[in-house]
């Protein structure tokens, strides 16, 4: 008789499962069929990584145009100090620039409490600052590997240990992290690179995980993982795209990542890769026998060739 109850208890809550998988899964049909209502980011405070040039540039401005309060963040505080008087020229809205090596947790907390003091706290965090050296894997040096990921991904644990605390107090908040289509599939002489795009991926998954756990499903803080392919920032150095499908993959500009980022986070998607294509490409492929996959990567043919 237990064992009978226990079976019917598994079989009920498997049938609930069941349930709960089809109602989400007819809601995201739903969404992606008619779409989500995007969310005001009025008032906003923004704080973007790396703005002083490229996606991070065009993040600020198109923040700024929706009349977001900007707070640009970058290690050159020349070009940092260029896009906020842009802003200034072009919109109303609030802009700050501090000057910060994201990398250094110190200079990183010491930036967070003055903007705090200055301006309050920050309800968008954008981790978009990123290098990208491209060398086959034993010509990297030990300085470059660790710079990789000093600036990849540490840079990303320590702003969000800065600024994730007042989201939580205020369980309010979303948080912008940049990865890489090399973040989901490996791409030669990009090893280093690749594994730090692979962490972000990791930690913004498994962060978003604990965050739900934790408060008992009552978060309200919302996670967005972007995986651009190529894009014309200057990061890429020599890229290497096959002529045959150059017309239906060409680098993507900064301006059209940032439209895009800033759609998924109003929008609160959870993952997006630009171009969109590439998720369903890149997940098809891996259910293929691995020298199936090695065919499609053969013909696509695409990525970077190395700086030496």
């Amino acid at each position: 008789m237990i064992i009978l109850h226990k079976i019917i208890y598994i079989l009920a809550n498997i049938l609930r499962l069941l349930l709960q998988i089809l109602y989400y899964t007819c809601e995201s049909i739903y969404y992606k069929l008619f779409g989500l209502q995007e969310k005001s980011v009025a008032g906003e405070i923004v704080l973007i990584t790396g703005a002083g040039h490229g996606i991070g540039k065009e993040l600020a401005v198109q923040y700024a145009h929706l009349g977001a309060i900007i707070v640009c963040i970058d290690v050159n505080q020349q070009s940092n100090e260029k896009v906020a008087n842009k802003i200034k020229e072009i919109e109303k809205s609030p802009v700050y620039a501090y000057q910060c090596d994201v990398s250094d947790k110190k200079q990183v907390f010491e930036i967070a409490k003055k903007i705090k003091q200055d301006i309050g706290d920050v309800s968008i965090l954008i981790n978009n600052a990123g290098i990208m050296p491209c060398h086959k894997f034993l010509n990297y040096t030990s300085d470059q590997i660790k710079r990789l990921f000093d600036i990849n991904v540490l840079a990303h644990i320590w702003m969000l240990e800065a600024f994730l605390p007042s989201m939580i107090e205020k369980n309010h908040g979303h948080i912008v992290a940049l990865s890489s289509l090399a973040g989901l599939a490996g791409i030669p002489y990009l090893v280093p690179y690749c594994a730090t795009k692979f962490a972000v991926r990791g930690l913004m998954e498994t962060l978003e995980q604990e965050l739900r756990i934790s408060s008992q499903g009552k978060s309200l803080i919302k996670f967005s993982t972007i995986y651009p392919y190529m894009s014309d920032t200057g990061l890429c150095k020599k890229p290497k795209i096959n002529k045959m499908l150059s017309s239906f993959m060409p680098l993507n500009t900064s301006k059209y990542v940032a439209e895009q980022i800033i759609n998924a986070q109003r929008r609160n998607r959870c993952n997006l890769t630009i171009p969109s294509f590439w998720l369903l490409c890149i997940l098809f492929i891996r259910l293929l026998p691995e020298k199936a996959q090695n065919n499609v990567r053969d013909f696509l043919d695409t990525g970077v060739e190395p700086e030496n």
